[in-house]
């Protein structure tokens, strides 16, 4: 409990002692990324599915919220009042990913990675090609975050406390879910679909509701990341980004929920800091040596080193007091 109470001050005060660089673009923009990867580990996780599409799912939801919002295309005057704005936007994302499931949930396995992909793909040719309501390659730039009482969610601390709390409460809502009769439900389809549909449950409902769900986790993350980008474009929903989401994914810990913001951060570090040690055109190599050794040596991610270190912790305590008597 002391140690949780010490993580906990340690991650609400940090904004006051941490530099800017450090609390926007490594604290707050490793949740933000962490808060898409949350979406894809949910449905790994729990639904034994593994999506390459919630990149797409998240920018459907940040080109929503780009169109409807004040940015420099259209000198500041928002189509809308923020509010409706962003309800449309998380509507619209949670709309892809139930529509994603619905095409999604007929295969399992690698078909069903390769159709997301496919989706993923056709969203970003999409958004590079139409001009008219996408604005092409060059997307959308100078979109600005809301006021609140006379504050700018897009101020560094504010920001980060946002992020933060929205992470927290992303996180604390899935992993209520998963123990609500729909959660062990999808546990229970994840582990033998034929089982559960000879008991009467409707296996592909389930299946097309944890997209919609996994759906409005990467809307939220989306919206937060046009925030922080103060734009998008079709480089933030290309291949890299949706391959970087799944990488993030499997360096935290794809069967764990809390995997997907410990692989973030990690990712995050990496992004900045990888030019210190190479030159900048290698932060591709050095990811990629990172997931190699992960995935060698921790199929579970870091999550999963962790528990394990731990266990054998344990194992080490209470064998020390025999050993000491022999």
């Amino acid at each position: 409990m002391a140690r949780w109470t010490l993580i906990a001050a340690a991650i609400i005060s940090y904004p006051h002692f941490a530099p800017q660089f450090w609390v926007v673009n490594i604290g707050a923009y490793a949740i933000v990324l962490g808060i898409i990867t949350l979406s894809l580990t949910f449905l790994a996780a729990y639904g034994g599915m593994v999506s390459l599409a919630q990149m797409t799912v998240a920018g459907v939801a940040g080109y929503t919220l780009a169109i409807l919002s004040s940015h420099a295309a259209n000198v500041g005057s928002a189509i809308l009042p923020w509010p409706w704005a962003l309800a449309i936007a998380l509507g619209s994302g949670t709309l892809a990913g139930t529509l994603i499931g619905l095409v999604s949930v007929r295969t399992k396995g690698i078909s069903l990675l390769m159709i997301t992909l496919a989706i993923g793909m056709i969203f970003f040719y999409l958004t590079q090609q139409n001009t008219t309501l996408f604005h092409g390659f060059d997307g959308f730039r100078g979109v600005k975050a809301p006021i609140v009482f006379g504050m700018s969610l897009r101020e560094p601390i504010v920001f980060y406390y946002l992020c933060m709390g929205v992470g927290i409460s992303l996180y604390a809502a899935i992993t209520y879910m998963v123990r609500t009769p729909f959660g062990i439900a999808l546990q229970g389809i994840r582990d033998n679909p034929r089982r559960l549909a000879a008991i009467g449950y409707w296996v592909e409902l389930h299946q097309v509701a944890a997209f919609g769900v996994a759906g409005f986790v990467a809307a939220v993350g989306g919206v937060l990341s046009l925030w922080y980008h103060g734009g998008i474009s079709p480089g933030s929903v290309g291949i890299t980004a949706m391959v970087n989401i799944l990488i993030v994914a499997v360096i935290g810990g794809l069967g764990h929920p809390r995997g997907a913001l410990i692989g973030a951060l990690l990712f995050v570090l990496i992004q900045n800091f990888a030019i210190d040690l190479f030159i900048r055109e290698r932060f591709n190599t050095v990811i990629g040596l990172t997931f190699l050794v992960i995935v060698l040596f921790s199929p579970d991610g870091l999550i999963g080193l962790w528990e394990r270190l731990s266990r054998s912790r344990k194992r080490g305590l209470r064998s020390a007091p025999n050993g000491a008597n022999n």
